[in-house]
């Protein structure tokens, strides 16, 4: 009987064939196969339950040692060239598995209740089932010609599930805006795979990172060139998992339904970024200053998520800036050399993160019952407040999610953010400290979403505010239509609130598998990293540090109890009053979109309009002309043509006497 590492290659086969099975349905038979879209849903989570399962399973052979398990076939040969094809199970691979196939399973269920009246229901779980597929298949891929297929598949699932509701104008721009962003950066990534064979002639990781190692020493590739293909391959990652300046994709994304920011912020395309970096460590790691440069990419990223989040009213996008804040953790982890940490951190937040993005969800499925079903409205904290009383299960697993990705001891944020800051604090002492201010930040914003959400009186039923609202976003107010929704703010149903309730558990309790000084995670990742680690601990060193990130922590939540709770002060209003210059910066996101949107959107499409100027003018022109003289020699010489051979004659008997003529008259040659 084979064992689970070598059936491996079922995990992303299975849900690839339901999400096939049900797309071919939809295509041939539509209304049938929308009728049955239980069953439908019940059959691809049945797929994807198994591929947990499978997953559960190679997780428990790589603990029991086994080893790296590749299974390799031949998919294409020139002479000497040989490209391989398969797939690769070894611990990295292991985590990432389980985590992803949890992740979609629970997000599945969850959408059962979320999308139960949507019309694109199957049509929805049929994306679902794709996405998971090509995110599972980019973690088993052994060489990076395989994770650059699954990566475009990726995104491109990703482009169909954020414009899901196509008809929303806001939904197709976000979508055209993650598909032509992440386009950069594979652009890139494109050229850094072909760069690293042409300098290895492989594309195996290992097989890279020894082959580009040897030929610096031999001096066949230049520093600079090997430095610029690192950099390049990069870029792929730096659009995928939203790095400034990159990121401006994922914000918008929060467009499409709140199961797929789940999924898409927690454990498939944000975090394939971070894991084809942790798969490229042993090649990074030859050059000091691509680590640097990831390090610095990272912070930078990690300080202006937080720094926008603090400002954010839609509750969705609040949570997606605070995505971008963590992924720069993660980021800064790879840059200081600590791909462990990076991971562990990333495995951490995709539990409590994918567990607050789908809190809000359920916040937002009560609210459209009272605001309507306009996103401006039933995502706007503005609007909510006093949700604790009605939705208990809701705002207790959001309050875990707050207390954990804050850092606070001992839920499973605290653990991993902490072996990040202390690794920077090793490495880049500057950057430790935009980390630990950072951190701070992040316990004052998450706590604001909180108190906004769930404490004080409710907002919703405030008519004026909701016209002021939809004024502000340029919507037009339809008099007949503004009606009072007779909805009742209320639980959601079991489907949504059990995913919430199994997310808590692990955003409590993982954590303990990375103590540092007895690290199970190091241990299964890399057992000798892991005995350095644990022998090289000390308590002098973790303790100021620890209680350093502890206490800007708890100064953050203190300062949001105080302003948003207890509401001693307006520090909205003070903020306005004393820094407007800083208040505008950030509410409009740095700016960063309207330079987008003056640099690259209107540029590119006056430059667009420019070349088809040209094409009308000077291409154009020149065809016709062309045309026109064919056109007009043809019409010309039709009357040479008599049929008569005497005719014939003659003119080759003048075109001779001129030619004579013409020589006569420009004299004899020179030679």
């Amino acid at each position: 009987m084979p064992s689970a590492g070598e059936l491996a290659w079922l995990i992303p086969v299975l849900p690839l064939f339901g999400g096939v099975v049900s797309g071919m349905g939809l295509i041939s038979f539509n209304q049938q196969i929308n009728r049955l879209r239980k069953t439908v849903a019940i059959f691809l989570i049945s797929l994807v339950g198994i591929s947990a399962v499978l997953s559960y399973a190679v997780l428990a052979q790589q603990f029991s040692g086994v080893g790296s398990i590749e299974h390799l076939f031949v998919w294409a040969s020139a002479g000497s060239f040989i490209l391989p094809m398969g797939f690769v199970v070894d611990p990295m691979g292991a985590v990432m598995l389980s985590l992803v196939t949890t992740i979609a399973l629970l997000v599945m269920i969850y959408s059962h209740g979320y999308m139960a009246h949507d019309q694109g229901y199957v049509r929805f779980f049929t994306y679902l089932a794709l996405f998971s597929s090509s995110m599972l298949g980019l973690i088993v891929s052994p060489n990076l010609l395989e994770i650059y297929v699954f990566w475009e598949l990726v995104g491109m699932c990703s482009y169909l599930l954020v414009g899901f509701w196509y008809d929303r104008e806001g939904a197709a721009h976000a979508a055209q805006k993650a598909f032509v962003v992440n386009r950069v950066g594979d652009f890139g990534l494109l050229l850094g795979i072909l760069g690293l064979f042409w300098a290895t002639g492989s594309f195996d990781f290992n097989g890279i990172a020894l082959g580009l190692s040897d030929a610096l020493a031999s001096g066949t590739v230049p520093a600079w060139a090997a430095i610029t293909i690192c950099l390049l391959v990069f870029m792929g990652p730096m659009a995928k998992s939203a790095q400034f300046p990159l990121h401006v994709w994922l914000p918008d994304a929060m467009e499409g339904p709140t199961p797929i920011s789940a999924l898409i912020h927690a454990a498939t395309m944000v975090a394939a970024g971070v894991f084809l970096v942790a798969r490229l460590e042993p090649l990074y790691s030859q050059f000091p200053i691509v680590g640097f440069v990831i390090a610095i990419v990272g912070s930078i990223t990690c300080f202006l998520g937080a720094s926008i989040a603090l400002t954010q009213m839609d509750l969705k996008k609040g949570l997606a800036y605070s995505t971008v804040s963590q992924l720069g953790y993660m980021m800064l982890a790879m840059g200081c050399g600590a791909p462990i940490a990076g991971m562990f951190h990333l495995v951490t937040h995709a539990f409590f993160k994918a567990m607050l993005f789908l809190c809000s969800g359920s916040v937002i499925h009560a609210m459209e019952e009272v605001v309507g079903h306009e996103p401006i409205l039933a995502q706007d904290m503005r609007l909510m407040g006093g949700l604790r009383k009605k939705m208990p299960i809701t705002s207790i697993t959001f309050l875990i999610g707050c207390i954990a990705i804050s850092g606070i001891p001992p839920l499973a944020g605290f653990w991993s953010k902490d072996e990040i800051l202390g690794e920077a604090f090793n490495s880049f002492p500057v950057l430790w400290f935009v980390g630990f201010i950072t951190a701070g930040m992040t316990a004052f914003y998450m706590f604001r979403l909180y108190f906004l959400t769930f404490e004080g009186s409710f907002r919703g039923e405030n008519e004026e505010l909701q016209n002021e609202l939809l004024i502000a976003a340029g919507k037009e107010i339809d008099e007949e239509s503004e009606t009072h929704h007779s909805g009742v703010l209320h639980e959601s149903p079991w489907s949504m609130t059990y995913p919430l309730i199994a997310l808590a558990v692990p955003s409590v309790f993982i954590g303990f598998l990375g103590l540092p000084w007895h690290s199970i995670f190091a241990s299964l990742l890399n057992a000798e990293e892991a005995i350095e680690m644990t022998e090289g601990f000390a308590w002098i060193e973790f303790l100021p540090l620890a209680i350093a990130s502890v206490a800007i922590s708890s100064a953050g939540i203190a300062l949001a109890t105080y302003s948003y709770y207890l509401n001693r002060i307006d520090l909205k209003e003070i903020v306005v009053s004393r820094y407007p210059l800083l208040n505008k910066f950030l509410v409009n996101k740095w700016y960063l979109d309207d330079i987008n949107e003056k640099l690259f959107v209107k540029g590119s499409r006056k430059l667009a309009k420019e070349v088809l100027e040209v094409d009308a003018k000077v291409v154009d022109g020149v065809v016709n002309l062309t045309g026109l003289l064919t056109l007009g020699s043809g019409e010309g010489l039709k009357y040479f043509e008599t049929g008569r051979a005497q005719f014939y004659a003659l003119i080759v008997f003048g075109g001779v006497i001129a030619l004579v003529a013409l020589f006569g008259i420009l004299g004899p040659s020179p030679l």
